[in-house]
């Protein structure tokens, strides 16, 4: 069964720091390219930051600079370290993978100002 787990989301003030996880499974983890979503309520859901499978990464205008994304293939992970967090931040953030194409449930981020 292919499963997308997130972990880490939380409350934290401005300028404070998370890093959320997402443990894969059911997928042949070193092959896939992998990337983090969010979406705010009211809005749709958008890219963050992607990882290739050569760890090669790509990151939104909105948070280039504050986050890293990153890959652990023996424990079929992928991380997103969230520095300098702003309120805008604020969403329920989620884990994609492509082969298959799957998501997971998703973590809450809130960023106090």
């Amino acid at each position: 069964q292919v499963q997308l787990v997130e972990s880490g989301g939380g409350s934290v003030q401005a300028g404070g720091s998370l890093r959320l996880s997402c443990a894969a499974s059911g997928i042949i983890f070193r092959i896939n390219d992998m990337a983090w979503y969010r979406q705010a309520p009211g809005t749709q859901r958008e890219l963050v930051a992607t990882i290739n499978s050569a760890s090669r990464t790509n990151y939104a205008d909105a948070v280039k600079g504050r986050f890293t994304i990153s890959r652990d293939n023996l424990k079929k992970t992928v991380y997103l370290q969230m520095n300098n967090l702003k309120p805008e931040d604020t969403a329920v953030y989620y884990c994609n993978s492509q082969i298959p194409e799957t998501w997971g449930r998703g973590t809450q981020v809130t960023v106090a100002s």
